[in-house]
């Protein structure tokens, strides 16, 4: 009996030593559960005069540029549909061993209106999933498709329907991400079918200014805890626009310091805590538009460290500022 308590005692200390030696890259990525993975982001590579709405994709070239910035400093991308740019994404980081894991995602657009298109981004995500399992940890499906401000809603029992669909398809967790008044406020019955949560946060649409960014993100992501206490959950877009315009933002709230300050931040707060957070985004993206949607990246379209990044990324050093400045206040 002694011999066997002793090899069991074994056994469990040879495994729990392992998995604290491990580095953050050889560890098992589930994200049903709760553990620090290494940093993570949102990434879409769209540059001037590309955008998914036209089907003007980036090329691998420019997609290998961005993986290997990108791997310098996170360990988890999440990308948002299944399409071409998804699929190229993919082919890339297995073909050159760029050392990234992704949360694939599947772009649902509004319904009634759009079923064909969804059901296509389905099959394609399902069939991406398991073509690439050596790179996809988890699959997301539909993004802001269910809060009440959401301009492509989809109703939420055709949204469990598509969750049920690619679950019993693939082998990785699936979930939905939505903004954190969803979960917190109307998802307990889409909880009960996904596998873990994903919610978005940013304080600085709700109007807050810096130095309550950081009180706020947290408020929320610990209200959709409290709300959902039987699921893990992981934030899957927070972040800080280095410039920002209209109305819905504290004045001059979108700052090269700000981003710099949420950044750093947000992420100690998130290894402390152990909680998966996917931060918004690596870069620009100017299909967006010219106003706060075009400037949350920490890089700019032209792959120019802004202010957060220059520490660590010296060799993209901008020659100038990588933001628009408010000497014009109109529509801040």
């Amino acid at each position: 009996m002694r011999k066997f308590i002793f090899k069991i005692f074994l056994i469990l200390f040879v495994a729990n030593y392992f998995l604290l030696s491990c580095t953050p890259e050889e560890m098992i990525i589930d994200l049903t559960k709760q553990a620090w993975y290494g940093k993570a982001i949102s990434y879409s590579g769209y540059r001037e005069g590309q955008n998914p709405q036209k089907y003007i994709y980036p090329s691998q070239a420019e997609i290998l540029e961005d993986l290997r910035i990108i791997e310098k400093n996170w360990k988890l991308i999440r990308i948002y549909g299944s399409d071409q740019h998804s699929e190229d994404i993919l082919q890339v980081i297995r073909r050159e061993h760029i050392n990234l894991k992704v949360m694939l995602g599947a772009w649902l657009d509004g319904e009634p209106g759009n079923e064909a298109a969804n059901t296509r981004q389905i099959q394609n995500c399902i069939r991406l999933a398991n073509e690439y399992a050596d790179v996809v940890i988890a699959v997301n499906v539909g993004n802001e498709i269910l809060v009440h401000w959401s301009s492509h809603k989809v109703p939420e029992d055709k949204v469990i329907q598509y969750v049920k669909q690619v679950q019993r398809a693939v082998k990785v967790p699936v979930t939905v991400a939505d903004d954190f008044m969803y979960w917190r406020d109307h998802g307990s019955e889409l909880a009960e079918v996904v596998d873990f949560v994903t919610m978005h946060t940013y304080p600085v649409w709700g109007g807050q200014d810096i130095d309550t960014a950081i009180p706020s993100t947290i408020s929320t992501y610990e209200s959709v805890k409290k709300a959902l206490p039987d699921k893990n959950v992981i934030i899957g877009e927070a972040g800080w626009p280095s410039y920002t315009e209209g109305e819905f933002h504290a004045p001059g709230a979108g700052d090269e310091k700000k981003q710099k300050r949420y950044y750093q931040e947000l992420h100690a707060w998130a290894e402390k805590n152990k909680v998966t957070v996917f931060y918004f985004e690596a870069f620009d993206e100017p299909w967006k538009g010219t106003g706060t949607e075009g400037h949350w990246g920490l890089f700019t379209e032209k792959r120019k460290a802004k202010p957060v990044m220059q520490t660590l990324f010296p060799e993209l050093m901008p020659d100038g500022p990588t933001s628009p400045g408010y000497e014009n206040t109109e529509g801040i």
